[in-house]
């Protein structure tokens, strides 16, 4: 079992150009994302979440299921589900407007316990800015770490959400000593500062950067560095594509039995070129579709580490 711990959205997703062109709602959020990219790929997966009573908290629920995701520990609570508004630039990134005051996922509590046979934890997105959830998913992260269980972290930073970056900064640095796996944009390692190399240091086995179109690259403790290019697609949005990397590295280390920092330790350049490679070729499916449809296994058939 991988268990995505974070929130639960609606994206609301331009169809056209100029501020008040019409909006789709979409189920999204970082966490979401990933959870419904692993249960599309094969992985038994459950989330760890807060979600509102309303409609969008119900649909949320609903497209959880839908991927075969265990959603029998998500909190609930009467506030309004968050809403991200997505404005796309013309190359199809996202940039994202948020109203999550009094939303329901930032009421979320650590856990008493995690599902039986969980074997990895996801962190990520708004889930670990916004108080007093964050601290509640941080004390999740660092429990976890402890009892020996694989953690993931992608921050998928999102400045507007960020009152005091320096503060998050440094918060983000006490975070690296309970993760295993850190995967992230470039952007987002240009936002928070240091470097893969700084950050291996601290604590994770692994850390990939993603580079959008130009591939990825993983750097690993014992000072290797192995990179792909990007598959190529035409793109219709890159929405939840960097969610899509994280669910297809989480479902490719689950699939060679390398959920473990020694495990991870062990992989080779050719293991790590074949798992970038089913990356980046999920993820070109994400980008050919819009908003946040992450391929099913049976999309992926043939390629390394599908089931």
């Amino acid at each position: 079992m991988i268990v995505v711990a974070g929130e639960a959205l609606i994206d609301l997703v331009p169809e056209g150009t100029g501020a008040l062109t019409t909006l789709r709602p979409a189920l999204g959020g970082g966490p979401f994302n990933t959870a419904v990219a692993l249960g599309r790929l094969g992985s038994p997966t459950a989330f760890c979440s807060r979600t509102s009573y309303d409609a969008f908290g119900e649909a949320l629920l609903e497209g959880l299921r839908r991927a075969g995701v265990n959603v029998s520990g998500v909190q609930r609570g009467p506030e309004p589900t968050t809403l991200a508004v997505a404005t796309l630039d013309g190359g199809g990134s996202a940039a994202y407007s948020f109203y999550v005051e009094g939303s329901a996922d930032r009421l979320f509590t650590a856990p008493a316990r995690l599902p039986d046979g969980t074997r990895a934890v996801s962190f990520g997105t708004c889930s670990l800015v916004l108080e007093p959830g964050a601290s509640a998913y941080e004390e999740l992260m660092r429990d976890t770490s402890a009892r020996g269980v694989f953690t993931a972290l992608d921050p998928n930073i999102r400045p507007g959400l960020i009152p005091d970056p320096d503060a998050y900064r440094a918060r983000f640095l006490g975070w690296l000593p309970s993760v295993c796996l850190l995967k992230l944009s470039a952007e987002d390692a240009d936002w928070l500062g240091g470097s893969p190399r700084e950050w291996l240091e601290r604590g994770p086995a692994a850390v990939v950067v993603t580079r959008g179109g130009d591939g990825l690259t993983v750097f690993t403790r014992d000072g290797a560095e192995h990179s792909v290019p990007g598959e190529k697609v035409e793109v219709v949005d890159t929405i939840g594509a960097g969610d899509t990397v994280n669910a297809a590295l989480l479902h490719g280390l689950s699939v060679r039995d390398a959920l473990s920092a020694e495990a991870v330790a062990r992989l080779g350049a050719d293991d790590w070129t074949g798992l970038l490679r089913f990356a980046a070729r999920a993820a070109a499916v994400t980008c050919s579709r819009a908003g946040a449809e992450p391929p099913y296994a049976a999309e992926l058939a043939g390629a390394p580490f599908s089931r």
